[in-house]
């Protein structure tokens, strides 16, 4: 063979590969949704997201990929979560919560991270300021330690005789340990002892409520991840030692909570949503400051007042967003 056919021919192969490549479709923008509790557990929370994306013109299957990925409430599995997430390359990582977030900035500096819920960002680390995040993550602060005086009075309001509240609270948690100062500090300013019930895992629910019967008038559910996805147990273990509970959103009292008094959590995940398009349009998360709550609900769930054999004050009810019954 001539030395001009041999390299035209070789020239020939080695354009192959280029041209295969240039009939390949482009990758689509990926998002990684870490959720911290089950598919059942937050569906709403999802909906609430992937409908506001849409609203900004990004439908999933078509111009943009979810990969979801749920942690069932246990903190331990998000490390290796966030992990597979990276190695699939997302764009983004959206999350809820201080360990899933803490998780997944130390496994990246690069990958932005929207969380649509986080408790005191800044104390915790998981930002430099509200106004200039600094690093690879953003998104919303559920407020959940400033909240905490407001739902012992109305707890107090409810339950009148109340002396001794207990907290049931992931101690694993970060934002938990914040919560439970500002709520011993709201109990004691209103002559009210407060103990702490220790949880660490699903397991631990049941003996925990189980060792409050006859010591505590009420209970305050501080929020977490296991909390979430045990909710419904927690709920009839709780009416079953005869427990009023106070918790920090809406879907707890769903799920036989007493009264709820905090953010709407849907909606944070529908404004976690505007953050994703701002970075998928090239935004820099460490540019996008973080933002605070605007839609908050007083939920009661009157099932349960009733099985607790509670008069929820008329006051308290005129007061509510929503009332079950």
């Amino acid at each position: 063979m001539r030395r001009r056919e041999l390299i035209t021919l070789l020239g020939g192969a080695a354009a192959w590969p280029l041209a295969a490549r240039a009939q390949q479709p482009a990758k689509l923008p990926t998002i990684g949704f870490l959720g911290e509790s089950t598919p059942s557990g937050q569906r709403e929370w999802v909906a609430a997201f992937v409908g506001r994306l849409r609203e900004l013109g990004w439908i999933e299957g078509t111009n943009v990929v979810i990969e979801y990925r749920w942690a069932e409430g246990r903190n331990e599995r998000f490390a290796a979560m966030v992990a597979e997430l990276i190695r699939l390359k997302v764009d983004v990582i959206v999350t809820q919560g201080t360990p899933a977030v803490l998780a997944a900035k130390q496994a990246t500096f690069v990958v932005p991270i929207v969380f649509a819920i986080a408790g005191n960002p800044v104390v915790n680390g998981l930002v430099a300021s509200l106004a200039r995040p600094g690093g690879n993550a953003t998104g919303l602060t559920n407020q959940t330690a400033d909240l905490a005086g407001k739902r012992i009075e109305l707890l107090r309001e409810i339950v009148p005789d109340l002396r001794r509240l207990a907290i049931m609270a992931n101690v694993d948690n970060p934002s938990v340990m914040l919560d439970i100062g500002e709520v011993q500090a709201a109990a004691g300013a209103l002559g009210l002892e407060a103990g702490i019930s220790e949880i660490r895992r699903a397991e631990d629910i049941a003996p925990a409520i189980e060792a409050l019967q006859g010591r505590a008038e009420a209970l305050y559910v501080a929020g977490d991840p296991l909390v979430t996805t045990n909710r419904n147990r927690l709920g009839i273990l709780a009416v079953g030692a005869r427990l009023p509970t106070m918790h920090g959103n809406r879907e707890n009292v769903d799920a036989g909570g007493l009264i709820s008094y905090g953010p709407n959590l849907p909606d944070l995940h529908r404004r976690a949503a505007d953050f994703v398009d701002k970075i998928l349009r090239g935004a820099k998360a460490a540019e996008i400051p973080v933002e605070q709550p605007t839609k908050f609900d007083l939920v009661i769930n009157l099932i349960t007042a009733k099985a607790l054999r509670l008069e929820v004050p008329a006051t308290v009810l005129a007061r509510a967003d929503e009332v079950i019954e």
